[in-house]
């Protein structure tokens, strides 16, 4: 493109705000919002913040980096190719205008977490759902079920149009159009007894314990020189407080004088309670529910527990979104013809290093990969060599995997001693007989 051309079609963004009507009157595009409105928000406490939803964020985040892709599969099950649809768009690009791929796959099993059961909405498809099945999704949202019946539900979904948009809006659906996931870990998160109910429930009073330890009282007690048990001793008492209560307030250091026979006692400590153990008792016992460990949380846990965590804690939760997916976006002519709705993790994420070149050279020397599929997990860009995409094992040289296995009938015996190379005798250096005599 040209200097005069680059100049013509060039574009600034401040630019274009200069003498805009819209921006005199705000209101064309729609309810505004000083926060995001479309994002789910949880009734979250001190503790909440803390404990839970630091394992919610780790496993959506975990769960969020695996790609779910609309693909076909072969009479054997196995994956044959990625199909082009508004579905795959939806997951591995842009599921909605606020959402890339990533964050609704987030979105999604964090509102899972929090609420037990969620609903995948088909907002924008090609075809009315309610008429026709054979609809291709354009974008989707993930939607609360807030009233369930028979064969319908109310979900609650953000609203995206422009004008009348902006806000969560009840919706009634089929349970056919809108595909809902529950949660495979329920017992274990949403129920009321569950692990982690019980211990949301600790830490709200564990929270509450430490507010009042911390509420700027002092806890001492006053001991005046006479006894306390008439009426007139008691107001005596009364007043004698109430004068050291506005002594501390008044003073600037907070300081007051008592009498030479007084004595003042203070409580330097509240009294202990188990709290804190059955926090920890029950912490743990959820990390070995969930399948999550310490070493997970923290970034320091290896291959074998790694895979011990994807296998018990993730995979269920993709294998049910998969399901559900599959099962309500997908016809059953659809599903006939091999298309379906799955996750595919790369197995080599976990693997240091150190450990690759050595599967690398299994994988291409058993034919089970090409170069240029390796060379795209390790990252780099194919290779221009047309070998680089056969099944071929590269430790056999091409002259000897070329040679024919068995010779044409009409060879004849000196046709092959002149076809086969000249073998050289092998050197005998005195070689001695059983006879004792050199060979």
């Amino acid at each position: 493109m040209g200097f005069l051309q680059r100049l013509a079609h060039a574009w600034n963004a401040f630019s274009t705000q200069e003498d805009n009507p819209v921006l005199a009157n705000t209101q064309e595009l729609g309810v505004s919002y000083g926060y995001r409105s479309n994002r789910t928000s949880y009734s979250y406490t001190v503790g909440y913040k803390t404990i839970v939803e630091a394992i919610y964020a780790r496993m959506a985040i975990d769960t969020s980096l695996i790609p779910i892709r609309h693909v076909r599969l072969n009479d054997n099950h196995q994956y044959q190719e990625d199909i082009d649809s508004g579905i795959s768009n939806c997951l591995s690009v842009e599921a909605n205008i606020d959402q890339g791929a990533t964050a609704f796959r987030e979105d999604l099993v964090l509102s899972l977490f929090e609420q037990g059961v969620v609903a995948i909405v088909p907002i924008d498809t090609t075809i009315s759902p309610i008429t026709s099945g054979g609809y291709d999704v354009n974008t989707m949202r993930v939607g609360r079920v807030v009233n369930w019946f028979p064969r319908h539900v109310i979900v609650r979904v953000y609203d995206d149009r422009e004008k009348t948009g902006g806000i969560q809006r009840d919706i009634l659906l089929p349970k056919s159009v809108a595909a809902i996931v529950e949660n495979p870990l329920y017992t274990v998160m949403n129920d009321r007894s569950s692990t982690l109910q019980r211990l949301l429930r600790k830490l709200s009073l564990l929270d509450a314990v430490d507010e009042q330890s911390a509420s700027g009282k002092l806890d001492i007690i006053i001991q005046l020189p006479y006894t306390i048990k008439t009426e007139t001793r008691r107001q005596e008492a009364q007043k004698r407080l109430q004068e050291i209560e506005f002594q501390l307030a008044g003073s600037k250091h907070g300081i007051a004088y008592a009498d030479g026979t007084e004595k003042v006692v203070q409580l330097n400590r509240p009294v202990e309670n188990n709290l804190m153990a059955q926090v920890e008792y029950l912490t743990k016992m959820l990390y070995a529910q969930l399948g999550i460990t310490e070493e997970v949380m923290n970034g320091t846990a290896d291959e074998t527990t790694m895979i011990n965590y994807y296998n018990r804690s993730i995979k269920p939760i993709l294998a049910a979104i998969c399901e559900a997916m599959t099962r309500t976006f997908l016809t059953k002519t659809a599903r006939s013809q091999g298309q379906t709705i799955s996750y595919f993790r790369n197995p080599f994420d976990l693997v240091p290093v150190k450990d690759l070149a050595e599967i690398v050279d299994k994988f291409t020397r058993n034919e089970v990969a090409s170069s240029n599929d390796m060379r795209s997990v390790i990252g780099w860009k194919p290779s221009d060599d047309p070998k680089a995409d056969k099944l071929l094992n590269k430790n056999i040289p091409a002259a000897k995997a070329e040679l024919p296995t068995e010779l044409p009938a009409q060879v004849g015996a000196a046709e092959v001693r002149t076809s086969l190379p000249a073998l050289e005798p092998p050197q005998r250096q005195g070689a001695i007989s059983q006879n004792g005599r050199s060979a």
